[in-house]
Order: C-alpha cells, then sequence, then structure tokens
C-alpha cells in the first residue's frame, strides 16, 4: 500500500480497522515506539515504549502488533543506523518508509526534542501525508556504493597525506621545482632528501611511508570495484555512462550515488535532486531568483564535474571511447555522440560568453543520464530537445559558482 493521503486523518479512511501505524525515532541503541489510532473522531497517539534497536526485540515487537492488526505502517528518519530496518520490515510484511530527515515540516518555535516528542511528529505527518520518502538500495547496491565511498575516503587520504609532507618540506625549504608532483621524476627528488636532525628524517620517512600504505590500499580498493561492478544489476547503466566520456571510477560514482534515474520524471527533477537549479525568495509581484541551490550529493556533484571537463577538448570517437562504444546498442551510441557534439559546442560558445564554465556545464550534463539507460529510462526525443533548449537560456542567467 502506498503513502496514506490526508483522505486517512478522516474517520471511515482506508486504514480504518485495518492498519496501525507505528513511528520509529531511531538511535544507535533504542528506538521510541509509537501506535497511531483513531478514537471519537481525533487521532490518537499512544507510546508504547522504547525497543531495543536490534533485529530481534524489533523482531518480535513488530510480531506481535501484526497479530492484533491485519497490516502495519512503520517510518523512520533517515539516519546513521542504515536501511536494516527497512529490509526486516518489509521482509516481514509490512510497509516501511524511510523519511527525508530535512523535508519533515518544523513548528519553528519548537525548542524540545526528545525520542517520544519526535515519534510523535512523525505518526502524526505520515498519517496526514506530509512526508516525503528517501529512495531505498537494495542490499547489493548499498554494498557496491560502501565499497565506492570507501574508495573515495581512500582518495581524500591520500590527498592530505600528499599534502602534509609537500608542507613538512616547504617549512624546511625544499621546494621541488622540476614539474609536477608525485611523478616518477618528483619520487627521484624525494628519494635523495635528507635531514640533519634524526626527528626530522623519520618524520619524512613516516610521511613517505604512510603515502605508499594508503597509495597500495587505493588500489586494492579500485582493483576490487573493476571485479565486482559486472556482476552489478547496474553494470548495463555504468557502461553506457561511460559511452560519454566518463570513466569507470565517474560511472561507477555517479550510478552508486544516484541509483535508478528511472525514479525522476524528467532531466528537471534530476537536476533538483542534484542541487542544479536556482532558489528563489520570491513576494508578491517582486520575483528574486538566487544562485544554485547546491543542495545535492556532492560525491555526484564531483562526479559530474570530473565527467563536463572532458568536453573541452573537440567531439571525437578515441581509440578507447571506440573499445566502449562496441558493447553498446546503437541507440546509445547515437544519444552519445549527440551529447558529444552539442556539449563540446556548448563549451565553446559559453567560454566565448565568458562564462563561469563548471556550474552550467554541470547542469547541462546532468540532462543526459536518463537517455543513456536502458529504453524505458529513455526521455522522449522531442522532450529532451526542449530541455536543452530551455536549458541553454536557464544556465545563462545562473552561471555562478562558489568555487
Amino acid at each position: 500500500m502506498g503513502r496514506p493521503n490526508r483522505a486517512s486523518c478522516t474517520e471511515g479512511g482506508p486504514w480504518e480497522g485495518i492498519a496501525k501505524l507505528l513511528s520509529l525515532s531511531t538511535s544507535p541503541r533504542r528506538s521510541a515506539l509509537l501506535r497511531s489510532r483513531k478514537g471519537d473522531g481525533r487521532e490518537r497517539c499512544g507510546f508504547l515504549g522504547d525497543v531495543e534497536n536490534s533485529p530481534l526485540p524489533i523482531g518480535r515487537t513488530i510480531k506481535r502488533l501484526a497479530g492484533r492488526y491485519d497490516r502495519l505502517h512503520v517510518c523512520f528518519e533517515a539516519g546513521p543506523t542504515g536501511y536494516d530496518l527497512y529490509r526486516q520490515v518489509q521482509a516481514l510484511g509490512h510497509d516501511c518508509m524511510v523519511v527525508a530527515p530535512a523535508l519533515i515540516p518544523k513548528r519553528s518555535g519548537e525548542r524540545i526534542k526528545t525520542n517520544r516528542r519526535d515519534a510523535v511528529t512523525l505518526a502524526r505527518l505520515h498519517r496526514a501525508g506530509e512526508l516525503t520518502a528517501v529512495w531505498t538500495p537494495d542490499a547489493a547496491h548499498e554494498a557496491v556504493r560502501d565499497l565506492v565511498r570507501a574508495r573515495e575516503a581512500t582518495a581524500d587520504d591520500l590527498r592530505r597525506k600528499r599534502q602534509q609532507l609537500l608542507s613538512f618540506l616547504l617549512r624546511h625549504s625544499r621546494i621541488y621545482s622540476g614539474g609536477g608532483h608525485w611523478t616518477l621524476a618528483h619520487r627521484r627528488w624525494l628519494a635523495h632528501q635528507k635531514f640533519e636532525h634524526s626527528a626530522q628524517q623519520i618524520v619524512f620517512q613516516e610521511g613517505i611511508d604512510a603515502i605508499e600504505d594508503a597509495l597500495q590500499r587505493l588500489r586494492r580498493l579500485e582493483k576490487q570495484l573493476a571485479l565486482i561492478v559486472p556482476e552489478w544489476s547496474m553494470a548495463p547503466v555504468v557502461e553506457a555512462y561511460q559511452a560519454m566520456r566518463a570513466s569507470f571510477l565517474v560511472a561507477v560514482t555517479f550510478a552508486a550515488e544516484i541509483g535508478d534515474v528511472r525514479r525522476f520524471d524528467t532531466p528537471r527533477r534530476l537536476m533538483a535532486f542534484l542541487g542544479l537549479v536556482p532558489a528563489e525568495s520570491s513576494t508578491g509581484d517582486t520575483i528574486r531568483r538566487k544562485g544554485l541551490t547546491l543542495a545535492g550529493n556532492r560525491r555526484a556533484w564531483r562526479a559530474l564535474i570530473e565527467a563536463a571537463w572532458t568536453y573541452r577538448y573537440p567531439a571525437r570517437v578515441s581509440e578507447t571511447l571506440t573499445a566502449r562504444l562496441e558493447r553498446l546498442p546503437k541507440p546509445v551510441r547515437d544519444i552519445a555522440w549527440k551529447a558529444q557534439v552539442r556539449l563540446c559546442a556548448r563549451y565553446r560558445r559559453l567560454s566565448a560568453m565568458g562564462k563561469k564554465l563548471p556550474v552550467v556545464w554541470r547542469r547541462s550534463l546532468a540532462r543526459w543520464p536518463r537517455s543513456c539507460g536502458p529504453s524505458d529510462m529513455r526521455s522522449r526525443p522531442h522532450e529532451e530537445d526542449a530541455l536543452l533548449r530551455r536549458a541553454g537560456g536557464g544556465a545563462r542567467k545562473v552561471g555562478i559558482s562558489r568555487r
């Protein structure tokens, strides 16, 4: 059964006599459990107490309540506890919603927050149909996403360790002037660095060893990604994304963070999810549009930016790209080439106009992933063309970046 509507709050609604609404205010150790019921024409919430946040106690509680009612509706906020509770409730045959915390209506004057109050609020809002559910990945998708994020965390750790070593060398006037850092020549230069004091030599060597360890860990994770992704259900989508000049890591990151793009009705909704639409603060006849909301997934942003920069080169099918396209169906190859021609031309046009490119470019690229997936993911061609024409005008108006 889908999310309840406002009619569910009245006597005789679709929940009357057949369902019980349970809201959980989850925390790492305990969860507050609350039930919502109807009586005397008014909504009443009964607090059932706290239950240990582990599968066995929660399973016993849900089974006990399920024996009294035909169907249960469970909701809880998305948070650090993950989706195991959602999967457990679904496996028991009941409806479960993982609520988006940022979209929960809140009273501006509310200054008291407890698990019990949170459970009451969730129950009332869920019964009124005012809650928004987040997309919940399956276990396999979540596992791949964990691996992708572990790889990204390792890359960030490697970058920090390298910066720390360079800062240490700069403090001691050891500046490399032979080109870029971390090339083979730079590594040879590092191998010849010596310090008079033994303590400084120890710090330097420990920094070198930490960088090497982080680099080896990064390579191991990337190797495991290359082995696991071909067996993933979204492997065809990853291959389609790579047809648009995206590297393997960029395509996997975008697919893991966004998931199934079919949940977005139009490319515009995908752009709103990524925070690539302008904010607005209008009142009366006054219309005030601001910069982009930038409220989207930052990992997906980074993947889009990295993919977008490849379009600063002229449109062409390189030898590497040819090898990727050989395994793809012709409609996907045609869409990828159409995207190349249009995005490369847009880069030259925006660059000539003096625009700040990363954001407006990312807006344009974000409209294409739906078209490169399976046939049931794609927008109709005339819709895509109309959206891209509108994007051309909108991009010039909101092409402002904090970066």
